[in-house]
């Protein structure tokens, strides 16, 4: 199963059939995807299943009908175990952004992180899962595919926040505190989390 967030609301795209759900089940081979998607970015549709027995072929199609930006990111931790988060859009985010050409995805996330929060002398310490989710720029969807790695840092000089990418706040959050920094966060954020 893969986890979508349309405007912050779960499209799953699944194999299996789950019955008595408070979720709206579509079938690949009938729904309009786009429609589907301009349905739930407009809040007519809260939460979905878009089923098809084969789950990465839901993606395939998803992916043939809306262009995807591949991204990469960071959860990055110092040597006090807090957790780097950055504050735009009214909300807590991780640092991630585009990849540019001719990066690896590492660097993408390294280098978005820097730029984003002016941490440097990062390492990667594993690799977390991907993240989903679609938005809309110049009126047309896009699915915004994100890599996110676990990083480590020494750093403690001063976090700058990248002003021209909207960003008002950089601040490293103690683990006592992530329960009220995820409450004003996004879903797929959430989810890199619930990992462990």
């Amino acid at each position: 199963m893969y986890k979508v967030f349309v405007n912050d609301k779960p499209l799953f795209l699944t194999n299996e059939i789950i019955k008595e759900t408070d979720f709206q089940m579509f079938l690949l081979e009938s729904v309009d995807i786009k429609q589907l998607i301009s349905k739930m970015f407009h809040n007519k549709i809260q939460k979905a299943y878009l089923y098809h027995s084969d789950a990465k072929e839901i993606m395939k199609v998803l992916k043939s009908k809306i262009s995807v930006q591949k991204a990469g990111g960071g959860l990055v931790y110092n040597t006090e175990g807090d957790v780097l988060f950055i504050f735009r859009n009214g909300k807590w985010d991780l640092p991630k952004g585009g990849t540019e050409k001719g990066e690896d995805i590492e660097e993408t996330s390294m280098r978005e992180v820097e730029e984003e929060t002016g941490v440097s002398g990062l390492k990667i310490t594993r690799r977390l899962q991907k993240t989903y989710h679609i938005f809309k720029r110049n009126g047309e969807y896009k699915l915004k595919i994100t890599h996110w790695f676990e990083m480590y840092s020494k750093f403690d000089g001063i976090l700058v926040g990248q002003e021209d990418e909207g960003i008002e706040e950089v601040r490293w959050v103690k683990s006592k505190n992530l329960n009220e920094i995820l409450s004003n966060s996004y879903e797929n954020i959430k989810l890199l989390f619930d990992q462990g």
